[in-house]
């Protein structure tokens, strides 16, 4: 069907009506037809766009002398055109003012599709993963946007470096050095649209390369296996004890690349430790391996000393990937990946076929914010606010939950929660906090095969996310969390005696 697009020339005008747009360019479908049948046509076409809402209440046509100019049709056409709609009342027309679409005409405009990037959002909701959004340092983000912008040149407003914006990749390459013991020079890191797309990317090299098997830890993020699974690789789990994930059983899956999160396991809070890191790194030297490493939760630490990220002990086999959805916001999707350059060249590759390249205005706007100081700041800022909310659920836990067993809290945002037998078993307690109206994931969620504390053991645990609460809601969810089944025991015991009689 042959369109029609009518636009105007900015001629002083009075003031539209308030939040009303001036239509300097009009889509007409259909045309406006031939000889006599124009004037229906450009009817039709106007009728049409006010109908579906492209012209909205209130919006300012073109005079008609534009109009007609535009179409190369006759002032008269267009006057008796915009007369006849005016008759129907589908517009406003004034004299010496101009024309506009009157209210009430056009149809509702379909509902746009919504999708929900996180349905959590309650102030009982303990499921982990998420920051506190409130935290984005709004102020400072926006200083760093308006110096990005006025220092960079035009030139960088063009399709990107898939790699990434330079300096974004030597600003990164620093302060993962002097932050996380990361080893890279600036060729080596590849800005990514979060760690998800760098965990994609990777996974589509190695497909590439003859792959069809990755390993994972067990428990672990679901996310992993989905994301192995979108690039055609088949998750093994592996299992994890007290010092990270079984280099053994690593060896003997007969995998050739495995997905960890040394520093902070998730979701178990173990931090690996420097004999199976050593492990860790050997099997990928001696297997010709390669290990990508998911800093989960690595910038966040309360009480133990830093630990550097295992890429640094075989460089030529880790791929260490990191973003700032914690440190900054996940809406934000800046992450990035650090790997052997082989590697690095090939999944730029990829991510040239996939998005042509992250945006340069928000690169360039996180290598002033790393530059100036304020992510360090950010940082130790919300590592402060962490560990008090962190303190926060301990001590809630223990005035409400005597008896729990807390542990993972030296570092992260979550916690895992063992609590007594007396609160088992783990279906029934699920079903008493949803009804109480608390949102939390057991540990169980994360496990990919039967283990020791799946089918035998009827004690509750559960993998808690605080970061995302203020002190009083974490205290809160857990006094609505942990009485629940207090009562449902106490009744399922009164229900026994009196069954007994």
């Amino acid at each position: 069907m042959a369109e029609n697009r009518t636009s105007g020339t900015p001629l002083p005008r009075p003031a539209p009506q308030p939040g009303a747009e001036v239509a300097w360019e009009v889509l007409v479908d259909g045309g406006v037809g031939q000889g006599r049948g124009k004037g229906r046509g450009l009817e039709a076409g106007l009728r049409e766009a006010v109908r579906a809402g492209r012209l909205g209440a209130g919006t300012q046509l073109p005079s008609s002398r534009e109009l007609a100019a535009d179409l190369g049709v006759s002032r008269g056409l267009v006057t008796d055109a915009y007369a006849q709609l005016t008759a129907e009342g589908y517009l406003i027309s004034r004299q010496g003012a101009g024309t506009w679409v009157a209210d009430g005409r056009q149809e509702p405009p379909r509902a746009a599709a919504t999708f929900a990037a996180d349905d959590r959002g309650g102030p009982d909701d303990l499921r982990p993963g998420l920051p506190d959004l409130a935290l984005f340092p709004r102020a400072a983000w926006s200083a760093a946007y308006r110096r990005a912008m006025t220092a960079l040149p035009h030139r960088a407003l063009g399709y990107p470096d898939p790699r990434g914006l330079p300096e974004l990749r030597a600003a990164l390459a620093a302060l993962l050095a002097r932050r996380r013991g990361v080893a890279a020079e600036p060729d080596q890191v590849m800005v990514t649209s979060g760690v998800a797309q760098a965990h994609t990317l990777v996974g589509m090299v190695l497909h590439a390369r003859g792959q069809r098997t990755t390993a994972v830890e067990d428990p672990g993020s679901p996310e992993h296996i989905r994301l192995l699974a979108a690039t055609g690789l088949t998750a093994v789990p592996v299992p994890v004890d007290a010092e990270g994930l079984s280099v053994a059983a690593l060896a003997a899956s007969g995998v050739r690349s495995a997905v960890v999160t040394p520093c902070h396991q998730f979701p178990s809070g173990v931090a690996y430790s420097a004999a199976r890191r050593s492990a860790l790194a050997g099997w990928a030297r001696d297997s010709g391996g390669v290990v990508v490493e998911d800093d989960y939760d690595g910038d966040f630490r309360y009480d133990r000393q830093p630990v550097g990220a295992l890429q640094g002990l075989a460089p030529g086999h880790l791929v260490y990937t990191g973003s700032a959805s914690k440190s900054l916001a996940p809406g934000l999707r800046l992450g990035w990946l650090v790997g052997p350059p082989d590697l690095v060249a090939e999944a730029a590759e990829r991510k040239r076929t996939m998005d042509l390249g992250h945006s340069v205005v928000e690169q360039a706007v996180l290598a002033d914010f790393l530059a100036c100081g304020a992510y360090d700041r950010q940082l130790r800022r919300c590592q402060r606010l962490y560990r008090a909310r962190r303190d926060a659920l301990v001590a809630a836990l223990a005035r409400y939950a005597p008896g729990a067993e807390v542990s993972g809290i030296a570092a992260g945002l979550h916690a895992i929660v063992t609590l007594p037998e007396r609160y088992g078993p783990e279906p029934r307690f699920l079903a008493a906090a949803a009804a109480a109206g608390v949102t939390v994931r057991p540990l169980s969620h994360y496990r990919t095969s039967a283990g020791p504390h799946t089918a035998a053991d009827d004690r509750v645990r559960l993998v808690v996310g605080y970061a995302h609460l203020p002190p009083e809601a974490i205290t809160r969810a857990i006094r609505l969390l942990v009485p629940q089944p207090v009562r449902t025991a106490r009744r399922l015991s009164c229900e026994a005696r009196e069954a007994g009689r």
